[in-house]
């Protein structure tokens, strides 16, 4: 791939994108081009223009997937005389969206340049997963390590609420770093998630320490493929039954508002990405579903589950297919999950195409 560029966008603005299929700012109309950065430059249109802003994203694009021309041309007359910015003159693809990067302005409003992580398999998973949960959260703070996601409509959403880890720090920081932001928020649980090979040794300390800790693969595929009939499409309304009584078999004795907060959390990333609900019905009821959150060119599979009743009948195979099908119609090219390390669903998804490209750790307490 061609070295990435970016676009400054809202969440907001990069929703309606997703809906209309591309991005076309007011710029298109006004002078024929959307405004685009390198990395090393996007820092200086996002001062002049954006300054204090905290609802901005970096949307990272493939150039060769543009389809646009893209000319390099100078910016405003304050601009430095050799600086030239490339514009695309055409609308962007949101198949061209390899990630969406959540940017914070520092505590005097400016902003730094930021840092684009590798937009291979592994680098567009962490990414996607990291991205939604930062794009969703009504707070966000700087922690020892990385930040922390605060959503205050799903308290009981441990994922919603908790660090997420991807530079170093040492499992005393960082259990300190929970009681002083989630019990700071009046949260009961203590939750991270730790991204990247390098804070293996951090997860195993706090497994020592008594936390509970499960190692995760993250896997990709190809999207593609045609969807199976006996999959629909449907609202989220649908699965709530469905759903609920997953969770209440995980963890009996929740609460009906935990059920709740739990389901509703998917509709809150719907606001930020768009959610396909995906089931099987066996005459009224829903026997097996799925959730495909696409996110420009790539897309998160999550909630693959098939009642207990329904299984060995190739439900979950057919969600699946469904899935990667639908992400491909929608121009994704790569299909992303998380599956525990130590279990079953990591060989049932690999022998379906999908390979291992990342490793993290989810520490509860």
């Amino acid at each position: 791939m061609a070295a990435p560029l970016l676009h400054i966008a809202t969440a907001f603005d990069w929703r309606a994108a997703l809906a209309a299929e591309a991005v076309k700012p007011a710029s298109l109309d006004d002078v024929g081009f959307v405004h685009l950065s390198t990395p090393e430059q996007v820092a200086l249109p996002a001062d002049r223009l954006f300054r204090g802003r905290t609802d901005l994203v970096l949307l990272v694009l493939d150039p060769d997937r543009i389809g646009a021309p893209i000319r390099y041309e100078p910016g405003v007359p304050t601009d430095p005389a050799s600086m030239l910015f490339p514009h695309a003159y055409g609308p962007l693809p949101t198949g061209a969206v390899l990630a969406v990067l959540p940017w914070q302005p520092r505590p005097d409003g400016g902003f730094d340049a930021p840092a684009v992580p590798p937009m291979d398999p592994g680098g567009r998973h962490a990414t996607l997963e990291r991205s939604l949960l930062r794009r969703v959260a009504t707070s966000e703070l700087p922690v020892t390590g990385g930040v922390a996601v605060l959503t205050a409509p799903v308290p009981a959403s441990h994922a919603h609420n908790q660090l997420l880890i991807d530079s170093p720090v040492s499992s005393d920081q960082l259990a300190s770093e929970t009681d002083r932001v989630l019990g700071g928020a009046g949260l009961v649980h203590r939750q991270a998630h730790l991204y990247g090979d390098h804070l293996a040794d951090t997860a195993a300390a706090l497994a020592a320490d008594g936390w509970d800790v499960t190692e995760l693969v993250g896997m990709a595929a190809p999207a593609g493929g045609e969807p199976v009939a006996r999959v629909a499409q449907v609202d989220l309304d649908t699965l709530r039954p469905m759903l609920a009584a997953g969770w209440r078999r995980e963890v009996p004795g929740f609460s009906e508002s935990t059920v709740e907060q739990l389901a509703d959390r998917y509709a809150i990333e719907d606001t930020r990405a768009d959610v396909r609900y995906l089931a099987v019905h066996d005459n009224r009821d829903v026997v097996a579903c799925a959730l495909l959150k696409i996110d420009g060119g790539t897309a998160l599979l999550d909630a693959v589950l098939t009642e207990p009743a329904g299984r060995g009948r190739g439900h979950g195979d057919a969600v699946v297919r469904t899935a990667l099908a639908l992400a491909a119609k929608a121009d994704c090219d790569l299909v992303v999950l998380d599956a525990d390390a130590n279990d079953w669903p990591r060989h049932w998804y690999r022998r379906r195409g999908f390979t291992e490209v990342t490793r993290s750790w989810s520490a509860r307490r």
